[in-house]
């Protein structure tokens, strides 16, 4: 089966995408029923819209827990991945298709991710101290396992790695999100005259006053070392990644890149995800202040 058709049967009844649901959580292993079913539940907010696409979802998670109960299988861990899986992207497609802007969507995503590590430091106080414990047990579980390298690592990078845990918690959450996100308003465009409809991903830009809050939390970080303020100012800094990307497709789209270069990127980011991460945050960055797409378009009026 061809996207196109998919795309149109998913939204073409209730039940189909009660059955989608069913399908990519109970049928796909972890992560790809993680990643299929969030883009799913989206693609039916963007098409169907949020209190129909609440209801196919909990139509789906009812028939979920009793199949659960019928195997003997822990009905509450179905049901919790399932609301892992669902609610947020459900949330940020519903705010996409309230705004009617996938770029203004993008930069409240990145708000809201600014309010979880807020919340982190209300909650817990000291994050640290927290994160302190969880690495303390990891490395006991790796010495247990007999992965001892990982554990000599973690013990040899905690005084790096700890004071950023909220950080990078909170960033990979958002990143993983907002690419569920991104897949499911791709498969939206397939339906008949929904190209575009929230703008392009090529065209994303966050602009220049998260660009601004990175710089001042940055420079208010240095002079007070506040670890809040470091987190902030790195986490909304590694956001960019995804401006930086999209800066990319832009360019692909324009034809002045071809398409080669476009699939070696996705091809090579995941065993250089570290080092792209970084090179793509700086570009989108940059690309921030100066929009070099609009100069572009400028040059050649």
């Amino acid at each position: 089966m061809s996207v196109q058709p998919l795309a149109a049967w998913l939204v073409a009844r209730p039940r189909n995408g009660g059955i989608g649901l069913l399908v990519t959580t109970l049928l796909l292993p972890f992560p790809l029923s993680f990643l299929i079913g969030g883009m799913v539940v989206a693609h039916l907010v963007f098409a169907v819209g949020l209190p129909r696409t609440a209801i196919i979802g909990f139509g789906a998670g009812t028939t979920m827990a009793l199949v659960a109960l019928i195997l003997n299988v822990s009905v509450s861990q179905i049901v919790t991945n399932a609301v892992v899986a669902w609610l947020p992207v459900m949330v940020l497609a519903g705010l996409g298709r309230h705004l009617g802007s996938l770029t203004l969507t993008f930069q409240v995503s990145v708000i809201i991710a600014v309010a979880v590590v807020l919340a982190f430091f209300v909650v817990l106080g000291n994050p640290v101290d927290f994160w302190n414990t969880v690495v303390t047990e990891s490395i006991a579980l790796f010495r247990e396992a007999g992965a001892g390298d990982y554990a000599d690592w973690l013990v040899e990078s905690r005084s790096v790695i700890v004071p950023q845990m909220t950080m990078l918690m909170v960033f990979v959450g958002w990143s993983t999100y907002t690419l569920v996100l991104l897949l499911a308003y791709a498969l939206y465009q397939y339906l008949p005259g929904k190209a575009a409809v929230f703008g392009r991903f090529c065209d994303l830009n966050f602009g220049r006053v998260l660009a601004g809050v990175v710089g001042v939390a940055s420079v208010l970080a240095v002079v007070t070392g506040s670890v809040l303020l470091q987190n902030v100012a790195f986490l909304i800094l590694v956001t960019f990644w995804l401006q930086g990307l999209a800066l990319l497709h832009w360019l692909y789209a324009e034809k002045k890149l071809p398409a080669f270069v476009l699939i070696a990127t996705y091809v090579f980011m995941l065993p250089l995800i570290g080092v792209m991460m970084i090179a793509f945050s700086v570009l989108g960055y940059l690309d921030a202040w100066f929009n070099f797409r609009a100069r572009s378009a400028m040059s050649q009026a």
